[in-house]
């Protein structure tokens, strides 16, 4: 599939098969490409959360209100973000490039981010909705679909999930074989209205 068609096939789809079940293959082979999203100076901060077992997907069912996504799916990814990845071995993000690269780019790590809180979080947010999008991607171009979802008690979820008190949960994704295709597109804005040359009008 080419890549603008499999960007344009991406839907949210909001009824899957209950009985289908990703391989572990295929689960690993997805992670793998999830994985190479980027992050700035590579830390790599996403954290993901892959729910197979279906009582710990009802129970976030349950803090989702009753949406079937959360239980039917196949996998259900909590996609998360460490606010400390910056600080947890640094070196390693740059373990292959030239010592000199090394040596110059692993201090700004902790210089851009060792004292700023709100920009650590940020940057969880930055990191976790390019993965979601790289996720959904590949997803649809493996004969899958999928839907982003926000609609539920992040604090409840993150309990469910034992989230560590220095992680963000960004947003959940839903994967699996596709019962029903997606609504019609609801309407794209024009490109005037969204898309500026140079500045601001």
């Amino acid at each position: 599939m080419e890549t603008f068609d499999t960007i344009a096939g991406r839907r949210s789809v909001k009824k899957f098969d209950p009985d289908h079940v990703m391989t572990e293959d295929e689960i690993t082979r997805l992670m793998e490409t999830v994985i190479l999203t980027p992050t700035s100076f590579n830390i790599q901060n996403w954290r993901f959360v892959l729910v197979t077992d279906q009582e710990v997907k009802n129970r976030i069912r349950q803090k989702g209100y009753d949406q079937a996504q959360f239980s039917d799916c196949s996998v259900l990814v909590v996609i998360c973000g460490d606010r400390n990845a910056y600080d947890q071995d640094p070196d390693r993000y740059w373990a292959a490039a030239p010592a000199e690269v090394r040596s110059a780019i692993v201090p700004m790590i902790r210089g851009a981010y060792g004292s700023s809180e709100s920009l650590r979080r940020d940057e969880n947010f930055r990191s976790g909705g390019l993965a979601g999008q790289t996720m959904m991607l590949a997803v649809r171009e493996m004969g899958y679909d999928s839907c982003p979802m926000i609609g539920f008690d992040f604090e409840a979820v993150a309990e469910i999930i034992k989230l560590p008190a220095d992680h963000d949960i960004i947003m959940a994704v839903t994967i699996g074989k596709a019962l029903e295709s997606a609504r019609g597109r609801a309407g794209q804005l024009p490109l005037e209205d969204v898309v500026f040359r140079d500045s601001f009008r």
